[in-house]
Order: C-alpha cells, then sequence, then structure tokens
C-alpha cells in the first residue's frame, strides 16, 4: 500500500477540542476515580495524584461534567459550601446510590486546574430553572460585587473561574426531560438568553442536539435557535449490534469484532447527514458540531452493578477509536469538539481503577498516541487502502489521517484486518530529517490490561525504513501506529 501526503493542501484545522474527555457522576467516575476522601490514596485537594498524573500525559484540552443524565438532574447549590452541610441526594439515572454532593463546582475546577484543561459545564434544563443557571453562571464567572460572587468568595474562590463552553441541557429527547424538538428549541431560547458573559471571554452556548441520524430534531434547531447557539451537540454509541444487543467488551469472536467495526463507521454518515442540514442554515459554518458523548457501549462486567456501566477495554477498542477520531478529522470544517464517554471506570474509558490499584487501558494509549494531531492543519492524503469483505459488509482495511503543525507531520494509520499484515509506503512532497514511529498491537483483539497485567496492550517504538521522501513499514495486523516526520 502506498500513502501519498501532500503537504500544500491545506484541508482545515483539528481541532484540539476534538480529543476532549467527559466525566459524569456516573458509578466509580468521579468518586474513587478521580476524588477520593477517605485516604487510601495520594490525593492533592481530593484528587487522586496517580489518575491526575496519568491524565496530564492526554493533554486533555476539555472536560465535560456534570452529565449526561445526571446534568438535569443536578442542582448545583448542592454542591458549594461546608461539605459536611451539602445535601445528599439520590442518583436514580444511575444505580440508585446516594450521592453526597461533596465534588461540586469548586472541585470540578479544581480538577480542570490541575489537569490543564478547559472546563465544559452542563446545565440543567430537564429540572431546574432559568434562574437557577443564570445563577450558576454569575456564581463561576462574575469579579464585581454580587450576592452571588460573594458567596463564591466565602466558600474559598476570590476570583472567577474562566469558563469557555456551556450546555444548555442534556439529551433533552430523552432522560433531560423527553421534550419535543420544537419545545426544547423554546426552552433553549429562554435558558440562553439569560446566560451572561461576566467575563471578557463570550461563553460557547451549547445546545443538545439530536440522538444518532435524528434529522428532524437537528433540522428545528437550526431552524429556530442556530443564531443563538454556538454549537449544536450529538450524541453517537457503537455497539456490536444495537441497543438492546450490545455485545460483551472482551469475550467476542471475528463475527463480533467486525460487526463493531462496521458500525463505529456509520459515524460518518450520521456526521455527514447532520452537516447537509446545518449546512442549509449556516454555509458559513459558524455553529460548531459538539460531539460530546461517542464511544463503545457494551454489557456491563459480570458481578458489578449494572448502573455503574463497567466495561473492561481492548484492541479492538483502541481501533475504533482511532478510525472515529480519523472520520472527526475527516470532517474538521464542522466537528470542533468531541468528548468521548468517559474518563474513567465508565464505558470507553482511558482509566480503569480498582482501591489503590490503577490501569491504563488501549484506549488511553491511543489518545497519548494521536496528541500530534491536537490543533494540526489536516493534510491532504490519497492512497488505495483496501477493503475487508466481512459476511456482506464492506471495511476499509486501513484508515489513515494526516496533519502538520509547527513543521512536523503526523500520520496515522490503523490495519483493521484481523488476519494479513500490510506492507506500507508513505511518500510525501518534501524530505524531513527525522521519522519516529510509535506501534500498537496484540496477540487478540481481545487482549486487555488488567490489575494484574497492565501491560498486556502498550505502544512500542518502531525503527522505520527511510529514503529520501518515502518511509517504508509494515502495519502489522489489527495494529495502529503513528508516525512523526520532522
Amino acid at each position: 500500500m502506498k500513502i501519498n501526503l501532500d503537504t500544500s493542501k491545506k484541508q482545515g484545522k483539528i481541532s484540539k477540542y476534538i480529543y476532549g474527555q467527559f466525566a459524569e457522576h456516573l458509578g466509580r467516575c468521579i468518586y474513587e476515580g478521580i476524588y477520593v476522601e477517605d485516604g487510601s490514596v495520594k490525593t492533592i485537594n481530593g484528587m487522586r495524584c496517580d489518575v491526575v498524573d496519568a491524565l496530564k500525559e492526554l493533554e486533555i484540552p476539555v472536560l465535560r461534567w456534570p452529565g449526561g443524565c445526571f446534568a438535569d438532574d443536578y442542582h448545583w447549590r448542592d454542591g458549594i459550601g461546608d461539605k459536611s452541610k451539602r445535601p445528599y441526594m439520590v442518583n436514580t439515572n444511575w444505580g440508585g446510590v446516594v450521592e453526597n454532593n461533596h465534588f461540586g463546582t469548586h472541585e470540578f475546577f479544581e480538577l480542570c486546574d490541575q489537569l490543564g484543561c478547559e472546563p465544559y459545564i452542563c446545565g440543567n434544563v430537564g429540572s431546574g430553572t432559568v434562574r437557577e443557571m443564570r445563577d450558576w453562571v454569575e456564581y463561576m464567572t462574575f469579579d464585581g460585587d454580587s450576592p452571588l460572587a460573594c458567596e463564591r468568595r466565602e466558600n474559598g474562590r476570590e476570583k472567577p473561574w474562566k469558563l469557555k463552553f456551556f450546555g444548555v441541557g442534556n439529551e433533552n429527547w430523552g432522560c433531560g426531560g423527553n421534550m419535543r424538538a420544537e419545545y426544547y428549541a423554546d426552552e433553549y431560547r429562554r435558558y440562553a438568553s439569560f446566560i451572561r458573559d461576566y467575563g471578557d471571554e463570550p461563553i460557547y452556548k451549547i445546545a443538545g442536539g439530536p440522538n444518532e441520524d435524528d434529522a428532524h430534531w437537528m433540522e428545528t434547531l437550526m431552524e429556530r435557535v442556530g443564531d443563538k447557539a454556538a454549537g449544536i451537540s450529538l450524541h453517537n454509541y457503537t455497539y456490536e449490534d444495537d441497543w438492546k444487543n450490545k455485545g460483551k467488551a472482551a469475550q467476542f469472536d471475528e463475527d463480533g469484532y467486525y460487526d463493531l467495526i462496521s458500525n463505529a463507521l456509520k459515524m460518518d454518515g450520521v456526521i455527514s447527514l447532520h452537516k447537509e442540514i446545518m449546512d442549509r442554515f449556516d454555509p458559513e459554518r459558524k455553529i460548531g458540531l459538539i460531539v460530546d458523548e461517542w464511544g463503545n457501549w457494551f454489557d456491563v462486567e459480570a458481578g458489578t452493578n449494572p448502573g455503574f456501566l463497567y466495561q473492561q477495554n481492548t484492541m479492538r477498542d483502541a481501533l475504533s477509536a482511532m478510525l472515529t477520531l480519523h472520520i472527526f478529522h475527516k470532517h474538521c470544517d464542522r466537528v470542533y469538539m468531541a468528548n468521548i464517554a468517559q474518563m474513567v471506570n465508565v464505558l470507553q474509558a482511558m482509566i480503569l481503577t480498582d482501591g489503590e490499584k490503577m490501569l491504563l487501558t488501549p484506549t488511553y494509549h491511543l489518545f497519548k498516541m494521536m496528541k500530534g494531531h491536537m490543533d494540526g492543519e489536516k493534510l491532504g492524503v490519497s492512497c488505495d487502502c483496501g477493503e475487508i469483505n466481512h459476511r456482506g459488509k464492506k471495511l476499509p482495511k486501513v484508515s489513515v489521517s494526516a496533519s502538520e503543525r509547527g513543521g512536523a507531520v503526523t500520520v496515522s494509520l490503523c490495519n483493521l484486518s484481523l488476519d494479513s499484515d500490510e506492507e506500507t509506503e508513505i511518500v510525501c512532497d518534501r524530505v524531513f530529517s527525522d521519522a519516529k514511529c510509535e506501534l500498537m498491537t496484540a496477540r487478540s483483539a481481545t487482549d486487555t490490561n488488567t490489575f494484574s497485567s497492565p501491560e498486556t496492550v502498550v505502544p512500542s517504538s518502531l525503527t522505520l525504513v527511510t529514503e529520501g521522501n518515502s518511509v517504508k513499514l509494515t502495519l502489522p495486523r489489527m495494529s495502529v501506529a503513528v508516525i512523526t516526520l520532522s
């Protein structure tokens, strides 16, 4: 396979926010995964040092919180002030556990400060009020002398926080209120009117967009609120089959592997559908498509709380993640942000914990490998990547994406085949003085990192054959590779 790169053909900026993360009050994501109070692990202001240190390696650009479905049942005042006086609540969305609200607004911004990322807060439209949302924004961002700003100071934060992104509700077509598109559009207009800019930078307001291929929802929002929203969200999860037949994370056969990969590819069609609608109303593409929930969703691991959505993470997950990120790159003219679900211990997580123990998943390693694409200019790529035909489903054998940032070119490739390597040559329109490659593969697509064997699936360096403007490598079956040319 020959891949030709044309660095003169810049095709748009790959927003760093495409590599965003998501942390919801769900299962062991926040409590134990990120925030620990019992002294069982080393923490700084409650945040697990081992988890934070690992996540910092990803250079996370943005973190979405507090949900998810939890957001439209969350009342921010319950999570401020003296922790001993914060009211408890029942998390009816996720397992019926009691939430003590010890991780609230101040703790979230502390986490973002430690990670060095932008905060993305999702507000409560489903069970909240306009005033509640309005007051929260003032509490967080106003630097003057108001009762809310003074209350923030009394709770330990003198200066306001910088808040770049704010979502007006979550999944309001479902758990966020079971609304019709027309009703939510009116509610968005009302709520968004009171999200005021107290700081120097305007808040990037995100309307709650469609689920998967719901064209009516997107069309209604673009028609009725498009000019009042900076972005519109999209949720699209991947299963082996469908919502009722999700499959198992680490127990699957050849059919299950290719079914999952085939369904991951559907993200391309879903984004294309919504882009066409958005382009009709917004031909200059000023409104961003915010894919703030995506990833693989499987049946929970045996013996765990069904409401905690805890699943293992395999080589298959790393391959599908690169494939999906490549789709976001392809549509970088419209996709401004994406947030994989979720950061720790939930769904397609970066990190899994068990008490004091922590491990990094194949998806974590994939995100770390792909950092070079963040804010890079997408490059023109031409190649014949071959095809896999499995039970009548035609899939590309290899997926490739390339970008340039600061004079360095990043090329990412994944070989989706379960049984054949791919001899690969990359030819660029200029000569580079240095070429490096990280490769990650496994003996089986079902391979995982476990607490007893945490380095079963990890990246390693691969020696490249370079000659002039040509780079050659063997891309193993079911592998991901990232090449840096400088």
